[in-house]
């Protein structure tokens, strides 16, 4: 399984992207807003990844964060959703916004998404009620990560970078504290410190 990617945007369009890792090009599809995230081509990206090997389709569709990637994999596991449908739900709803649906009942929310009617719709909430109660990684992110995700916004890191160094903290003190531990978890990954 190839659960992350680090390397560097070779291309990107509509259809997808193109990293770069270790001499390899790897093909990998991402919802609108990730790719709308992403920097240009040539800047280095990080990508939690989920590989679908099936007999005729071997496929890598990436996230910026954990939780795009864990609901990604709670979808697959309900019935009638493949990777291209489970993609066209987190085009359509984040993932906090597919579990709050989910736990409102909400059939309008998600049949906003193409190829979901109401039918189909009333089914996936019955099958995806029970395994989202499981999902702690999704919630609202609190007052103080939007500050520190605005703060490494203007220090110049990219969302991915972001997410990255926010998984690797604890997610708990002041903005000012989840900062520094922030910036000591991006230094860490690029050899910038002795930790």
């Amino acid at each position: 399984m190839i659960g992350r990617i680090r390397g560097v945007l070779v291309h990107k369009d509509e259809s997808g992207l193109v990293i770069e890792a270790g001499g390899l090009g790897y093909e990998v599809k991402v919802t609108p807003e990730d790719l709308a995230s992403l920097p240009d081509p040539g800047e280095e990206i990080v990508l939690h990844t989920h590989l679908v090997v099936r007999e005729d389709l071997l496929a890598l569709y990436g996230f910026d964060g954990r939780a795009g990637r864990d609901m990604f994999r709670i979808l697959l596991t309900a019935s009638g959703v493949g990777p291209a449908l489970a993609l066209a739900l987190l085009s359509t709803l984040r993932p906090a916004e597919l579990q709050q649906a989910v736990a409102a009942d909400d059939v309008a929310a998600l049949s906003l998404t193409p190829g979901i009617g109401k039918r189909k719709a009333e089914k996936l909430l019955v099958d995806l009620r029970p395994k989202l109660g499981t999902l702690s990684t999704i919630s609202a992110p609190s007052s103080e990560v939007v500050k520190v995700r605005a703060a490494l916004e203007s220090l110049g890191y990219q969302p991915s970078e972001i997410q990255v160094a926010l998984e690797g903290i604890t997610g708990k003190g002041t903005a000012e504290e989840m900062i520094r531990d922030a910036l000591r978890v991006m230094g860490r990954d690029r050899g910038l410190t002795d930790a």
